[in-house]
């Protein structure tokens, strides 16, 4: 399959229409290179952030690039995203530039070119995550290695969300003990809860893809005998008595499930909830204190949080 690569030079100021446009236009996803990220202060406490290059990006405004498959509406398809986004100035919104150009891209190349920029990143004190198809040998003998291959569908385990749930992980997590991992996508929570020492896990996960993938992930770091993957819906129909549930999912999501959460808990078990952003931070602070538990840390990292709570004895 042949897919066309639709390029806009625009501005800041039009990145979030013009983004909104091309997903409206069928593109499932777009690339932003705005040339400020050059020059931000990036967070290396854990490990050095991929080095981008100057190259690769405008010297002024910013350039959003989504992927529409070749067909014989791409033409339509094309002049409608251009209308559209002419139409931004009715708004008074400065459009840049505006320079649409079109690519071809066949689909196997779009789908591994990706992979040049996913190295092996350390996230906690503990745990490195690597890609399957890099080299890498442990740091030290403490050093916990979660191989990953992430496909299309799936991150590379170190979105802010993934780490901040590591992190918490690794400091509330006991030897022994057995976990529930809501929303599992690719199974790395599950993964890191396996090798830092949990007697059971359940990775449960509505979507079919992610539950075909966390069993993939899951088999390659050989975490099989620990970890249990089921298509599930939340907690629904969950009967286990865990000590600790960990939640990477939608804030909107996450202030549904802490009444489920606090009855299957143990007495004493703690709820690790991540993916909130700001904004939703009083929303899920008030959910999971109105089940009954007690926050016991909120931890930020760039523009999000997770928090931690536990049920009492």
């Amino acid at each position: 399959m042949k897919w066309s690569e639709i390029c806009i030079h625009t501005s800041q100021e039009a990145v979030e229409p013009v983004s909104n446009i091309l997903h409206e236009a069928g593109a499932s996803g777009v690339v932003i290179e705005d040339p400020q990220d050059l020059y931000k202060a990036w967070d290396t406490t854990l490990g050095e952030v991929y080095e981008l290059s100057p190259d690769d990006y405008p010297e002024e405004g910013v350039i959003v690039k989504a992927y529409l498959p070749v067909n014989s509406f791409l033409g339509e398809t094309v002049d409608e995203i251009k209308e559209a986004i002419n139409q931004l100035l009715v708004y008074n919104i400065d459009i840049g530039h505006n320079k649409v150009t079109l690519s071809e891209v066949n689909e196997e190349e779009w789908a591994t070119a990706w992979k040049k920029y996913y190295k092996p990143v350390k996230i906690s004190d503990r745990i490195t995550i690597t890609p399957t198809w890099e080299e890498y040998e442990r740091v030290h003998e403490d050093e916990l290695i979660i191989e990953l291959d992430p496909g299309m569908a799936f991150g590379t385990g170190t979105h802010p969300t993934t780490v901040l749930s590591i992190q918490a992980l690794e400091r509330h997590l006991r030897e022994g003990e057995t976990v529930v991992d809501v929303g599992t996508g690719s199974g790395v929570l599950s993964i890191a809860a396996a090798k830092l020492g949990a007697s059971e896990v359940f990775a449960l996960d509505l979507d079919e893809v992610a539950v075909k993938a966390a069993k993939l992930n899951i088999k390659l770091n050989k975490s099989q005998d620990i970890i249990k993957v089921e298509q599930n819906n939340l907690l629904d129909g969950i009967h286990e008595q865990p000590d600790l549930i960990i939640a990477n999912i939608l804030a909107e999501v996450i202030v549904r499930m802490t009444d489920d959460a606090f009855t299957s808990l143990k007495p004493g078990g703690k709820l690790i909830t991540s993916g909130i952003i700001q904004g939703k931070r009083a929303d899920v602070k008030e959910a999971i204190m109105n089940s009954g538990f007690e926050i016991t840390e909120i931890v930020e990292m760039e523009d999000w949080l997770a928090m931690v709570a536990q049920k009492p004895e």
